[in-house]
């Protein structure tokens, strides 16, 4: 298992797309993945469970990956965050 804090940067949160883009690198893989928040768990894979969060610019998350491609997961998704969901890196 690997944890990873991340703060939402992207200035409009996590709305649809970037929702939709989260859920379609994390269901890339093989590795459960579960997003903390203000004592909820969700499951990243599940577009609506990312969409409850209502994850504002500047709301910190726990990300959770267990699994066999647990690392290169995160990898991935901690460069969504990073690139403020864009999955070109622009």
């Amino acid at each position: 298992m690997v944890k990873n804090k991340v703060t939402v940067t992207n200035p409009e949160g996590i709305h649809a797309r970037p929702a939709s883009i989260l859920v379609k690198v994390a269901a890339g893989f093989k590795s459960d993945f579960f997003i903390h928040s203000h004592g909820y768990q969700i499951n990243g894979k599940s577009i609506l469970g990312v969409l409850t969060l209502a994850a504002e610019c500047g709301a910190e998350l726990e990300l959770e990956l267990s699994g066999e491609d647990e690392v290169e997961a995160m990898e991935a998704i901690m460069t969504l965050f990073k690139n403020n969901f864009s999955q070109n890196g622009s």
